[in-house]
Protein backbone atom coordinates (compact mmCIF):
# COMPACT_ATOMS: atom_id res chain seq x y z
CA UNK A 1 0.00 0.00 0.00
CA UNK A 2 1.19 3.49 -0.81
CA UNK A 3 -1.87 5.33 0.51
CA UNK A 4 -4.13 4.73 3.50
CA UNK A 5 -7.94 4.40 3.27
CA UNK A 6 -8.15 8.02 4.51
CA UNK A 7 -5.75 9.11 1.72
CA UNK A 8 -2.63 9.73 3.78
CA UNK A 9 0.58 8.77 1.97
CA UNK A 10 2.56 5.71 3.06
CA UNK A 11 6.20 6.55 2.39
CA UNK A 12 8.26 3.94 0.56
CA UNK A 13 11.31 4.19 -1.65
CA UNK A 14 10.08 5.39 -5.05
CA UNK A 15 7.04 7.28 -3.74
CA UNK A 16 8.80 10.64 -3.35
CA UNK A 17 11.33 12.84 -5.13
CA UNK A 18 13.99 13.88 -2.64
CA UNK A 19 15.20 16.84 -4.69
CA UNK A 20 11.69 18.30 -5.01
CA UNK A 21 10.98 17.86 -1.30
CA UNK A 22 14.27 19.48 -0.32
CA UNK A 23 13.61 22.46 -2.62
CA UNK A 24 10.33 23.01 -0.77
CA UNK A 25 11.50 22.58 2.81
CA UNK A 26 14.97 24.13 2.63
CA UNK A 27 13.43 27.48 1.69
CA UNK A 28 11.71 27.53 5.08
CA UNK A 29 13.54 28.11 8.36
CA UNK A 30 12.49 24.80 9.88
CA UNK A 31 13.69 23.47 13.21
CA UNK A 32 13.19 19.79 13.98
CA UNK A 33 13.45 18.40 17.50
CA UNK A 34 14.30 14.75 18.21
CA UNK A 35 13.67 13.26 21.65
CA UNK A 36 15.65 10.21 22.74
CA UNK A 37 15.54 8.39 26.08
CA UNK A 38 18.84 6.82 27.15
CA UNK A 39 18.00 5.61 30.64
CA UNK A 40 19.84 2.98 32.65
CA UNK A 41 21.78 0.50 30.53
CA UNK A 42 20.30 1.97 27.35
CA UNK A 43 22.92 4.74 27.50
CA UNK A 44 25.21 2.30 25.67
CA UNK A 45 23.18 2.74 22.48
CA UNK A 46 23.36 6.54 22.38
CA UNK A 47 26.71 6.89 20.62
CA UNK A 48 25.65 4.69 17.71
CA UNK A 49 22.30 6.45 17.45
CA UNK A 50 23.85 9.94 17.32
CA UNK A 51 26.75 8.99 15.09
CA UNK A 52 24.51 7.41 12.44
CA UNK A 53 21.90 10.17 12.79
CA UNK A 54 24.55 12.72 11.90
CA UNK A 55 25.20 10.78 8.70
CA UNK A 56 21.62 10.14 7.60
CA UNK A 57 18.97 12.02 9.60
CA UNK A 58 17.60 15.19 7.95
CA UNK A 59 20.91 16.21 6.45
CA UNK A 60 21.05 19.95 5.71
CA UNK A 61 18.29 20.79 8.20
CA UNK A 62 18.35 22.31 11.69
CA UNK A 63 18.03 19.45 14.14
CA UNK A 64 18.04 19.65 17.93
CA UNK A 65 18.52 16.41 19.88
CA UNK A 66 16.96 16.27 23.34
CA UNK A 67 18.60 13.45 25.29
CA UNK A 68 16.74 12.28 28.40
CA UNK A 69 19.01 10.27 30.68
CA UNK A 70 19.76 9.48 34.30
CA UNK A 71 23.49 9.59 33.46
CA UNK A 72 24.26 13.02 31.94
CA UNK A 73 28.00 12.58 32.41
CA UNK A 74 27.92 9.46 30.21
CA UNK A 75 26.43 11.19 27.17
CA UNK A 76 29.04 10.70 24.42
CA UNK A 77 30.71 13.51 22.56
CA UNK A 78 29.62 13.33 18.92
CA UNK A 79 30.60 15.97 16.40
CA UNK A 80 27.48 17.72 15.16
CA UNK A 81 27.07 19.38 11.78
CA UNK A 82 26.45 23.15 11.56
CA UNK A 83 22.90 24.07 12.55
CA UNK A 84 22.55 21.05 14.86
CA UNK A 85 22.48 21.03 18.64
CA UNK A 86 22.13 18.69 21.59
CA UNK A 87 20.55 19.27 25.00
CA UNK A 88 20.80 16.80 27.88
CA UNK A 89 17.84 16.55 30.27
CA UNK A 90 18.27 14.56 33.47
CA UNK A 91 15.44 12.18 34.35
CA UNK A 92 14.81 9.54 36.99
CA UNK A 93 15.58 5.88 36.37
CA UNK A 94 12.84 3.54 37.51
CA UNK A 95 13.23 -0.06 38.65
CA UNK A 96 11.00 -1.47 35.89
CA UNK A 97 11.62 -0.89 32.18
CA UNK A 98 7.84 -0.81 31.76
CA UNK A 99 7.72 2.17 34.12
CA UNK A 100 10.27 4.00 31.99
CA UNK A 101 8.05 3.36 28.97
CA UNK A 102 4.96 4.51 30.84
CA UNK A 103 6.63 7.76 31.93
CA UNK A 104 7.89 8.79 28.50
CA UNK A 105 4.61 10.39 27.37
CA UNK A 106 4.43 12.44 30.58
CA UNK A 107 8.03 13.67 30.26
CA UNK A 108 7.69 14.59 26.59
CA UNK A 109 4.41 16.39 27.32
CA UNK A 110 5.94 18.54 30.05
CA UNK A 111 9.05 19.27 28.00
CA UNK A 112 6.96 20.49 25.07
CA UNK A 113 4.84 22.65 27.36
CA UNK A 114 7.85 24.10 29.16
CA UNK A 115 10.05 25.03 26.20
CA UNK A 116 9.84 23.05 22.97
CA UNK A 117 6.80 24.95 21.67
CA UNK A 118 9.11 27.95 21.33
CA UNK A 119 12.11 26.04 20.01
CA UNK A 120 11.01 23.66 17.23
CA UNK A 121 8.43 23.36 14.46
CA UNK A 122 8.43 19.57 14.26
CA UNK A 123 9.15 17.00 16.93
CA UNK A 124 10.03 13.33 16.42
CA UNK A 125 10.22 10.88 19.31
CA UNK A 126 12.59 7.99 18.58
CA UNK A 127 13.94 4.97 20.46
CA UNK A 128 17.65 5.04 21.26
CA UNK A 129 18.47 1.38 20.55
CA UNK A 130 18.34 2.06 16.81
CA UNK A 131 20.78 2.86 14.01
CA UNK A 132 20.32 4.90 10.83
CA UNK A 133 21.59 3.25 7.66
CA UNK A 134 20.27 5.39 4.83
CA UNK A 135 18.64 8.72 3.96
CA UNK A 136 15.89 9.67 6.46
CA UNK A 137 14.91 13.06 5.19
CA UNK A 138 12.23 15.72 4.83
CA UNK A 139 9.85 13.22 3.26
CA UNK A 140 9.03 12.17 6.86
CA UNK A 141 7.78 15.64 7.80
CA UNK A 142 4.05 15.93 8.30
CA UNK A 143 1.29 17.13 10.58
CA UNK A 144 1.00 13.82 12.48
CA UNK A 145 3.33 10.97 11.55
CA UNK A 146 3.45 7.33 12.64
CA UNK A 147 5.43 4.28 11.55
CA UNK A 148 4.03 0.85 10.75
CA UNK A 149 5.40 -1.79 13.11
CA UNK A 150 7.72 -4.10 11.11
CA UNK A 151 6.31 -7.18 12.80
CA UNK A 152 2.70 -6.61 11.77
CA UNK A 153 2.56 -4.97 8.35
CA UNK A 154 1.58 -8.15 6.48
CA UNK A 155 -0.91 -9.70 8.90
CA UNK A 156 -4.65 -9.25 9.46
CA UNK A 157 -5.64 -6.71 12.09
CA UNK A 158 -7.18 -9.44 14.24
CA UNK A 159 -3.58 -10.50 14.98
CA UNK A 160 -2.43 -7.01 16.00
CA UNK A 161 -1.33 -6.91 19.67
CA UNK A 162 -3.74 -4.13 20.60
CA UNK A 163 -4.99 -3.89 24.17
CA UNK A 164 -8.10 -6.09 24.08
CA UNK A 165 -9.39 -5.58 27.63
CA UNK A 166 -12.32 -3.18 27.53
CA UNK A 167 -11.47 -2.01 31.05
CA UNK A 168 -8.35 -0.25 29.69
CA UNK A 169 -8.44 3.17 28.06
CA UNK A 170 -6.16 1.68 25.36
CA UNK A 171 -8.84 -0.83 24.33
CA UNK A 172 -9.29 -1.48 20.61
CA UNK A 173 -12.19 -3.78 19.58
CA UNK A 174 -11.35 -6.83 17.48
CA UNK A 175 -13.14 -5.40 14.42
CA UNK A 176 -11.34 -2.04 14.49
CA UNK A 177 -7.85 -0.80 13.64
CA UNK A 178 -6.00 0.30 10.52
CA UNK A 179 -2.33 -0.52 11.14
CA UNK A 180 -0.31 -1.49 14.18
CA UNK A 181 2.00 1.44 14.81
CA UNK A 182 5.35 1.17 16.55
CA UNK A 183 5.99 3.15 19.71
CA UNK A 184 9.62 3.58 18.63
CA UNK A 185 8.71 6.47 16.30
CA UNK A 186 6.01 9.11 16.27
CA UNK A 187 6.10 12.78 15.45
CA UNK A 188 4.79 15.73 13.50
CA UNK A 189 4.03 19.36 14.24
CA UNK A 190 5.10 20.00 17.81
CA UNK A 191 1.57 21.10 18.77
CA UNK A 192 0.15 17.83 17.48
CA UNK A 193 2.74 15.80 19.36
CA UNK A 194 1.72 17.75 22.47
CA UNK A 195 -1.93 16.76 21.94
CA UNK A 196 -0.91 13.14 21.44
CA UNK A 197 1.24 13.00 24.58
CA UNK A 198 -1.39 14.82 26.65
CA UNK A 199 -4.07 12.32 25.61
CA UNK A 200 -1.85 9.27 26.13
CA UNK A 201 -0.63 10.52 29.51
CA UNK A 202 -4.20 11.14 30.69
CA UNK A 203 -5.20 7.65 29.53
CA UNK A 204 -2.20 6.10 31.28
CA UNK A 205 -3.16 7.86 34.52
CA UNK A 206 -6.74 6.60 34.26
CA UNK A 207 -5.51 3.05 33.77
CA UNK A 208 -3.18 3.40 36.73
CA UNK A 209 -6.04 4.53 38.96
CA UNK A 210 -7.91 1.41 37.85
CA UNK A 211 -4.87 -0.81 38.48
CA UNK A 212 -4.50 -1.67 34.78
CA UNK A 213 -1.35 -1.66 32.68
CA UNK A 214 -1.94 -1.88 28.94
CA UNK A 215 -0.41 -4.82 27.09
CA UNK A 216 2.40 -2.79 25.54
CA UNK A 217 2.36 0.26 27.83
CA UNK A 218 2.65 3.53 25.87
CA UNK A 219 2.58 1.75 22.50
CA UNK A 220 -0.90 0.44 23.28
CA UNK A 221 -2.10 3.94 24.12
CA UNK A 222 -0.42 5.36 21.03
CA UNK A 223 -2.33 2.88 18.86
CA UNK A 224 -5.62 3.74 20.54
CA UNK A 225 -4.99 7.47 19.99
CA UNK A 226 -4.09 6.98 16.32
CA UNK A 227 -7.23 4.92 15.76
CA UNK A 228 -9.30 8.06 16.37
CA UNK A 229 -6.74 10.69 15.26
CA UNK A 230 -5.51 9.38 11.93
CA UNK A 231 -1.90 10.11 10.96
CA UNK A 232 -1.53 12.47 8.03
CA UNK A 233 1.56 10.54 6.93
CA UNK A 234 2.54 6.92 7.57
CA UNK A 235 6.10 5.64 7.31
CA UNK A 236 6.66 2.20 5.82
CA UNK A 237 8.85 -0.39 7.59
CA UNK A 238 11.84 1.04 5.68
CA UNK A 239 11.84 3.74 8.36
CA UNK A 240 11.61 1.38 11.32
CA UNK A 241 12.88 -2.13 10.67
CA UNK A 242 13.71 -5.04 12.96
CA UNK A 243 17.10 -6.54 12.07
CA UNK A 244 16.18 -9.86 13.65
CA UNK A 245 13.93 -10.34 10.60
CA UNK A 246 15.13 -11.17 7.10
CA UNK A 247 14.83 -8.25 4.69
CA UNK A 248 11.85 -8.97 2.41
CA UNK A 249 11.93 -8.10 -1.32
CA UNK A 250 9.46 -5.21 -0.96
CA UNK A 251 11.96 -3.38 1.28
CA UNK A 252 14.31 -1.84 -1.26
CA UNK A 253 16.22 -0.04 1.48
CA UNK A 254 16.41 -0.15 5.27
CA UNK A 255 16.77 3.35 6.66
CA UNK A 256 16.48 2.89 10.43
CA UNK A 257 16.50 -0.36 12.39
CA UNK A 258 16.77 -1.83 15.86
CA UNK A 259 20.07 -2.91 17.34
CA UNK A 260 20.14 -6.67 17.88
CA UNK A 261 20.57 -7.15 21.61
CA UNK A 262 19.84 -9.35 24.59
CA UNK A 263 16.92 -7.63 26.33
CA UNK A 264 17.72 -9.41 29.58
CA UNK A 265 21.01 -7.55 29.74
CA UNK A 266 19.68 -4.05 29.13
CA UNK A 267 16.20 -4.01 30.67
CA UNK A 268 16.14 -3.38 34.38
CA UNK A 269 13.75 -6.19 35.27
CA UNK A 270 13.74 -8.37 32.16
Amino acid sequence: MTVTPWLAPIVWEGTFNQEVIDRIYRNVNLKVGVTVFAVGKYIRFLHGFLETAEKHLLQGYQVHYYIFTDKPSNVPQVELAPGRALTVVQVTKYARWQEISLRRMEIIKHTIQDWLLQEVNFLYCLDVDMLFHHHWGAEVLGSLVAAIHPGYYKVHRSVFPYERRSTSTAYVPIDQGDFYYAGAMFGGYVKNVLRLTEACHAALLTDRLNAIEAAWQEESHLNRYLLHHKPTKVLSPEYLWDDTKQQPPELKVIRFSTVIKNNAKVRENA
